[in-house]
This record gives structure tokens, sequence and C-alpha cells, in this order.
């Protein structure tokens, strides 16, 4: 049996919260074999031998009870799979916007904002729902786990990921392509227990995932994950937590732009512990995910009708991610087909992929920013871009309720609010570099 994470968590201070890693108030669980297991914090695998598959995490607790009094996303730690509370951390805000219901014709539209925005209480410092990944995958570690995090990155994970590092002294090493270095600006200076590496020259996001593999072979050094993180995935489960909270009730639609679909897959995970509870429906909302022309590999394939992800030539698909607006939805090998993935989350929610190209992704943007005074990032223009042109469609019923998710916003109210730092890798790799045995052994010195 399960322990209740009531008596297991026991607040120490009003930032942190510990607990023995024998005492974790869940269970991992397989989704293909069934298996239960003890968590570690650093499993990402079952032990079993079949094909691939997301764990998930298993929780004692089935009633959907959010703690008041704990700060970020730990007002939702008992549907978390961490040990302990740290410094920093905040949460989605979800209003209703008249304005907005009246553009789009959707009088129950709900936006889920991810970023800065003081008015409304939003305060993520690096203005993207990625703070949610770091603070669910550090809070999941035992404090007493050794070794280099490793963390690869089109730019906003990166940017969460050495915030929370840095404030809570966790070694981590980011790997990062050159244009993701944009979003490396903080409002403090960050710790030297964070590495920066940035890839130069006709890299992307695959690139970064491809060294950080080759890196986290070296003993002394382990690997945060991706979607296979229960914790990654639970963290960004917040928003829909937060949504539902806030509505009441699970909406009937949610849009959102997807790179890897991590974040769809999480709130559907999330969307499936609130139809347990009883409270909040027994619909799972429709995802309506998007991506931004010309790079739309998981469009292409859930359009084919195909399980398998489409084969894009490698110098094609860099060629198309360096055209798209929202350079962080460049995941070139995305968990579109493991099992518990983009595939099978699309099929089991009656869901669909959407585009928008760099055009309307611009007047979305605009458009929002005129209409509540607030900018967004790329991304979150992409998922107000499609709701735009399927509202007008007409194809969601008037009295459907519909969640919009605005992964990031406020960078450039931020950078008003605040002084910037930039940071300055710690090490520069150009392409021709990346797969050299040399490379890695460069990143690995700067940890000696």
């Amino acid at each position: 049996m399960i322990d209740s994470p009531d008596d297991l968590i026991k607040r120490e201070s009003p930032t942190q919260v510990s607990a023995s890693p024998r005492q974790r108030h869940y269970r991992l669980r397989c989704p293909v074999c069934a298996g239960k297991f003890e968590d570690d914090g650093v499993q990402l695998q079952c032990p079993a031998t079949h094909d691939p598959a997301l764990l998930v995490a298993e929780y004692s607790e089935q009633r959907f009870e959010p703690d008041a009094a704990a700060e970020g996303i730990y007002r939702y730690r008992r549907w978390l799979p961490i040990l302990h509370f740290l410094k920093g951390s905040s949460r989605t805000v979800t209003y209703r916007s008249e304005r907005l219901s009246a553009l789009t014709g959707l009088p129950n539209l709900w936006i889920a904002f991810n970023g800065y925005w003081p008015e409304k209480g939003a305060n993520l410092e690096t203005t993207t729902f990625k703070e949610f990944e770091a603070y669910g995958v550090l809070s999941r570690l035992s404090e007493a786990q050794e070794g280099v995090l490793v963390i690869a990155s089109a730019g906003n994970t990166a940017a969460a990921f050495a915030r929370a590092c840095s404030l809570n002294q966790r070694t981590c090493l980011i790997i990062v392509p050159e244009s993701g270095l944009g979003k490396m600006q903080f409002v403090e200076p960050l710790d030297p227990c964070v590495k920066l590496v940035a890839l130069v020259g006709f890299t992307d996001y695959y690139d970064a995932i491809a060294l950080s593999e080759r890196v986290t072979r070296t003993k002394g050094f382990y690997a945060e994950g991706g979607v296979k993180n229960v914790a990654r995935r639970d963290g960004l489960g917040t928003t829909m937590l937060n949504a539902t909270e806030t509505i009441g009730a699970l909406p009937d639609y949610y849009f959102q732009a997807v790179g890897s679909g991590t974040g769809g897959i999480a709130v559907n995970e999330a969307a499936k512990r609130l139809i347990v509870d009883g409270r909040y429906g027994y619909q799972l909302p429709k995802l309506m995910l998007s991506q931004n022309l010309p790079f739309i590999p998981m469009y292409l394939s859930w359009k084919s009708e195909r399980r398998e992800l489409v084969n894009l030539n490698s110098e094609d698909a860099k060629k198309q991610i360096r055209q798209i607006a929202a350079h962080v939805l460049s995941n070139r090998q995305p968990p579109y087909a493991v099992r518990g993935g983009v595939y099978d989350t699309l099929i089991e929610t009656k869901g669909d992929m959407l585009v928008a190209d760099n055009l309307e992704t611009l007047h979305a943007a605009r458009l929002f920013e005129e209409t509540e005074g607030i900018d967004v990032d790329p991304a979150s223009a992409v998922a107000f871009a499609t709701l735009l042109k399927v509202a007008r469609s007409g194809q969601i019923p008037s009295d459907d309720s519909v969640l919009l998710n605005l992964t990031g916003g406020g960078w450039y109210r931020l950078a008003k609010d605040k002084k910037l730092i930039p940071v300055q890798p710690d090490l520069l790799l150009d392409e021709s570099e990346i797969f050299s045995e040399a490379a890695a052994e460069q990143v690995i010195r700067l940890f000696q």
C-alpha cells in the first residue's frame, strides 16, 4: 500500500518539504506490461523487455485536493511525483476574457497563461510553462542524488532548468542549439553549478539531444529524460489541474502548439486523473495540437493516418526548422509513435493536429497583444492562430468550453520591467564537431 502524501510530506519551511526516498506517495506503472514498481527518482523506462512505453505515476490520492498553502506548482503536490519543495516555483494563471470571447465567438473560452504578467498574478521568470518541467524533475530527485543532470533543449527548457538549478544548487549541464541562446537571460546571474554548451552553425534541438545522449554514457552524468520523465509530464499537467480548478470542470477542447508533444500528453494524463475523481466530468478534452509550417512532421503523420512518424530527410528538416517563427517547435524525433505518446493521445481524446504558417502566427501574436495587452511567444501565437481558424469554421459548438494553453508569454514585458543578464556559454561547439569524440570530452572537462 502506498502511504498518503499528507503522511509523507512534512513542511519544514515555506519553500522546502522533504521526505525519505522510501516514502514516495506514488508508484510507477508501465502501460504495456502493467508492472508497478517503486521510484528511485531517475527511472525513465520499464525494466521489463517489451516495446517502449511512457511510464506513468500512480498516486495514492485519487481525489483532486490542491494544497492552498503551497507555492507554485506545489499547490498540486499530491499529484506530483516529488519528494521536496524547491525555491522559486510559480504556476499557471487561468482566466476568461470577454474581448477574446467576442473576437472568437466562443463564449466559454478560457486562457491558461504561462508566463510573466504581474497584473494577472503570473510570475514565471523564464516566461514559459517549461518551469513546471524543471521543478517537477528536480523535486523528484533524492537530495542524495549525485552526479551531473544533463538537459538538451531548444531554448525554453534550457532557461527553465538553468534558473531552477541555479536557485537550488543542483549541478547540471545544459546543451542548446545557437538559436536557443536568446532565452538564456536571467534576472540574477547563474550559479557556477550550471554549465551551458551551445551548438553553433546549422544545428537544432535534435543535435543537442544527440550530444547529451553521448555525454550521459559517462559515469557521473545522468539524463533528465525528456518525455520519459514522469515528473516532467506531471509538472506540465498542472496546467490542466489549474484550469479545471478555476473552471470547475474539464474543458471540452484544449488547444496547444507542440514541438515534442509532451505538453499534450501531460494534460491528457492529468485529465484522466480528474475523471477518476468524478467531480469534474467524464469526457476527456479533445486535444487540438498545432505545428508551425513548414516544419510539421506530426501533422503529416496524423493526417496520413499512420502511427509511424514520417521520415524527414535531415537536411530538409533543418531547412524547414530555420524557416519557422516558433523555433522551439522543432523536435525532429518527437514521442509520436511510442505507447502513450502523441498518436495514442490524439486517438484517445478524439483530437486533431492543426497548422499555422508564419504570417498567421505573426497576425495572431499582434492580435492577442492588442486585445489583452501582453506579448506572447511565437509558439503561443501558433496555438492562438489555429484556434482562430477553427472558431471561424464553426466546428466548435457554441456552448462547449475551450481551453487555450498559452505556453509562454510576457518575455518583452519582463525585459521592460527588469534588467536581464545574458549568459555566455561555457563552451561553443561547431556543427562539424558535435559527433566527434573530442566534443564529448570537452563537455565532460567542464566539470573536472
